[in-house]
């Protein structure tokens, strides 16, 4: 089969490339798919820089979401057969014309739903989905302030937060010419976090403050701990911050002594749907049921831009990593 493979650490594409490479083949518990489409996340990235704990080992195929049809079931597995169709959120390898993924976070797909939008759902609307209701324990009117507005996770937030209730969204967005695309998805504020004339904490504070009449709720933070000030300054007391990700990069820094939480009655919350999987497959198993039943009652709506081929996908990694990119990518796998 044709798959994209990193061969190495790199923040370029050099060490990335489209070869053939043996079929995968189930073992107990887990079924192999058909690829139709699969999605292209930041975590490609975050696998391609090497980043501690992505990597298990090079050469590497990334992709962790997927959208196709059973090919071969392993034993044990029950309620899926071959040729149904379905989407799975994948520990790795997803970006591939065969995918391997376990049973258990695999779910069949509506007929409803595209397949470009179902290749959505396993990673980035159940992440989405998950933020929300799990960690950060969203109630309908909360205040709901979204670092990197723009981006995949950013633009399902937008849609999902109408679903569940609706409240006030506030983004951010790492440049001023993002800001439009964040309105247009339904923030009610869209704040660019540098300008002309630099990062200045405290105006953003205050802009935050401003966009929301208040202090926020929940703070949905993908940037690592470099936000991590502002968040403690514009969150209510019993406010909830959830960091997911590390967008930079760099090492994290230590997180704030107990008695700044105390003090501001906070709590900082980590999420990761990658150890979850592992953990408690049935919670995330549930969130993907979840998105695609919203998607296929027409009560979200994921927009997505697509690509034709697995050639074409290190171009997306590398516009993802110097932050050009708006909204969702998913490639066309199948023909």
């Amino acid at each position: 089969m044709r798959a994209l493979i990193m061969t190495g650490p790199s923040r370029g594409p050099d060490r990335t490339e489209v070869r053939d490479i043996p079929d995968p083949r189930p073992g107990p518990g887990q079924v192999t798919i058909d690829v139709d489409h699969a999605g292209i996340n930041f975590v490609d990235v975050m696998v391609r820089r090497g980043d501690l704990g992505y990597t298990p080992a090079w050469p590497y195929v990334p992709g962790k979401e997927v959208t196709g049809t059973v090919r071969v079931v392993g034993t044990g597995v029950e309620g899926l057969t071959p040729e149904q169709r379905v989407a799975a959120l994948t520990a790795g390898g997803g970006l591939a014309e065969i995918a391997l993924a376990s049973a258990e976070l695999t779910v069949p797909v509506p007929s409803e739903v595209p397949s470009p939008v179902a290749a959505a759902a396993p990673l980035l609307l159940s992440s989405a989905l998950l933020l929300l209701t799990d960690a950060a324990r969203f109630i309908p009117g909360d205040a709901v302030l979204v670092h990197s507005a723009s981006g995949g996770v950013g633009m399902a937030i937008a849609q999902l937060v109408p679903a569940l209730g609706g409240g006030r969204l506030i983004g951010t967005v790492g440049h001023p010419g993002k800001t439009a695309l964040a309105l247009s998805a339904g923030y009610q504020a869209a704040l660019p976090r540098t300008t002309s004339t630099g990062t200045d904490d405290k105006e953003l504070i205050k802009a935050i403050r401003t966009a929301a009449d208040g202090p926020v709720d929940i703070v949905l933070d993908a940037l690592g701990t470099t936000m991590l000030d502002v968040d403690l300054e514009v969150t209510a007391p019993g406010g909830r911050i959830v960091l997911f990700g590390n967008a930079g990069g760099d090492a994290p820094a230590p997180l704030p002594p107990p008695s700044r939480l105390l003090r501001g009655n906070l709590g900082i919350i980590g999420f990761s749907i990658s150890s979850l999987s592992v953990t408690a497959p049935h919670r995330v198993a549930a969130a993907l049921r979840h998105v695609l039943d919203l998607l296929a009652a027409g009560r979200l709506d994921m927009p997505v831009s697509e690509v034709s081929s697995l050639g074409e996908v290190s171009a997306i990694h590398q516009q993802l990593a110097e932050g050009t990119t708006t909204g969702k990518f998913v490639v066309r796998v199948a023909g």
